[in-house]
């Protein structure tokens, strides 16, 4: 069975997430009922990341496997076609080889999440982005994420629920860069690592937000680190602002 990669975009707000779910709609379920309309007897779809509810996507990477033998292009227009009126659209799609894998052959996921900081509400941007409306010192921020670089026990930046076997991970980058947005600034944390803990990225966002807001030092960040303790995170920032961006493989895909 030829086997594809699918480039996803998504708004997260409609969904649950990505995972499939029995009462609740999905990404994943969106996706399937569309290839089921070209191949009933399709195999389920596998992503690189499971996103949670209301998180976005602009580089999600899924693959297929199908009977008959498409034309990377025709599928995709067929498979966008069958997705309306649902927000997710295939951005690209690409014919790999049969034991390529979306999740298993990643060697990197990048993450962004964007604060906006602004006294009115947003209008264009409602869901997708955090707004807050104090100002937010953004070098402190910038101290506390250095405490979270590298190879580290994040303990205390993951769900209780997390089924992850081990909560270390490396992070290879954390950087916060900041633009002008209509009314105020956006702040935008763009994250890399290999691979991520349930609710990693909007763990670590919810505690340097309390450091930017003077709530906490950035030496504070440093030691709920360091205590391995789910109780020491700061609050979980909500989904709003987080995008799956891009996710790289070896030799890349798109």
């Amino acid at each position: 069975m030829p086997r594809y990669a699918l480039k996803i975009e998504y708004d997260g707000r409609s969904f649950s997430g990505w995972q499939r779910q029995a009462a609740a709609p999905s990404v994943q379920q969106a996706v399937e009922r569309a290839i089921a309309q070209l191949e009933p007897e399709a195999p389920t779809v596998a992503a690189a990341g499971r996103t949670d509810a209301g998180v976005h996507a602009l580089g999600q990477v899924a693959h297929c496997d199908t009977a008959r033998d498409w034309d990377p292009f025709r599928l995709s227009e067929a498979l966008n076609h069958h997705l309306k009126p649902d927000p997710v659209a295939i951005l690209a799609c690409k014919q790999v080889d049969d034991d390529w894998h979306a999740r298993h052959s990643a060697i990197e996921r990048r993450y962004f999440y964007r604060i906006v900081i602004r006294r009115a509400p947003l209008v264009h941007h409602a869901g997708k982005a955090w707004r807050t409306t104090h100002p937010l010192d953004v070098d402190a921020m910038r101290k506390g994420a250095e405490h979270l670089v590298g190879k580290q026990d994040f303990t205390t930046f993951r769900s209780v629920m997390c089924q992850a076997k081990s909560p270390v991970k490396t992070l290879d980058e954390i950087r916060l860069e900041t633009r002008p947005y209509t009314g105020g600034t956006e702040l935008r944390a763009t994250f890399r690592a290999r691979s991520f803990l349930h609710n990693q990225v909007r763990s670590i966002i919810g505690t340097l937000e309390r450091v930017g807001a003077g709530a906490w030092t950035h030496g504070d960040v440093k030691v709920a680190l360091e205590s391995a303790n789910r109780a020491a995170c700061g609050p979980v920032a909500p989904p709003d602002g987080l995008y799956l961006d891009r996710v790289h493989y070896d030799p890349e895909i798109f």
